[in-house]
């Protein structure tokens, strides 16, 4: 048994093109690939094909679909195919122009953001996963308050005694210099 299977391996490359084939696609960072082309390599020194799968941690029914794979179409036939996903409710153009919309129209509630999208492309999100399309879109929320509840009335003498203090300047000398002092915030 172990030789009819050894025997199923169509040779489409040499060992050293094969060699030449899995270093490409770790340049490329192909890992899937690496790993199938790993797998004929193994096939290629005399492996079986359950040995050859066990070493790269395949199961048995996999291991055959890479053979049949390799054999028919050779490395073409080993890359990974990704294809058949659900296509996105709004086209990018849709999109772009919700995008669009909110950054004319701005402040906007979840709740007002789903009707929009809802009214005007019959569509409708979960509001999680909108979020998420949002913040993808390089969009950032954040609640309007004019006024924090927290802040005192007097927030404004207390920055300029602090910053006086951490500063090390006495408020009741006049400044020495008429430059102001700046201060920034980076990331």
């Amino acid at each position: 048994m172990n030789k009819s299977q050894r025997g199923l391996l169509v040779r489409h490359l040499s060992e050293e093109e094969l060699d030449q084939a899995i270093e490409s696609a770790q340049e490329a960072d192909e890992t899937r690939l690496v790993r199938r082309l790993c797998y004929i390599k193994n096939l290629y020194l005399g492996d079986t094909r359950e040995q050859a799968g066990r070493r790269v941690g395949i199961s048995r029914s996999t291991t055959r679909r890479w053979a049949l794979a390799w054999n028919d179409d050779g490395v073409e036939g080993l890359r990974p195919r990704f294809g058949g996903a659900r296509p996105p409710k709004l086209t990018t153009q849709q999109w772009d122009e919700v995008c669009e919309i909110l950054e004319e129209g701005q402040p906007w509630t979840p709740k007002q953001i789903h009707a929009l999208i809802e009214d005007r492309y019959n569509v409708t999100y979960h509001p999680s996963h909108l979020s998420r399309k949002l913040r993808d879109a390089g969009m950032k929320y954040a609640k309007p308050r004019p006024m924090d509840p927290r802040r005192p009335d007097d927030a404004e003498e207390i920055l300029v005694e602090r910053l006086d203090q951490a500063l090390g300047e006495d408020p009741k000398k006049p400044d020495k210099e008429d430059d102001p002092v700046v201060f920034g915030f980076f990331r």
